[in-house]
């Protein structure tokens, strides 16, 4: 896929998101649909992603964060589309 092809979508999450897997599960999503980007926790309780790759796939992703890990408990999802950096592999960031 070429540059031109990818999208890039900043994400954050709010509600109930820390302590329950969803970073883990957000890294799992995003390998299950071949989108590279990363995750990490927010000090004010949000979780913070990007993820990069095809339109449909980060589409996806994106949904997918309305509901995030079984046990956690979203209230908010902000997407913001931005250029794609070329952001290689899916990582979890601390």
């Amino acid at each position: 896929m070429s540059d031109t092809d990818r999208v890039r979508a900043h994400v954050y999450v709010s509600g109930r998101v820390q302590g329950v897997y969803y970073r883990a599960s957000t890294r799992d999503a995003a390998g299950e649909h071949g989108v590279d980007g990363w995750v990490r926790n927010l000090d004010d309780g949000r979780v913070e992603a990007v993820f990069e790759g095809d339109e449909d796939a980060v589409d996806t992703l994106c949904e997918w964060c309305e509901t995030g890990s079984r046990a956690a408990d979203v209230e908010d999802v902000d997407v913001t589309f931005e250029d794609p950096k070329g952001i290689d592999g899916f990582e979890v960031r601390w």
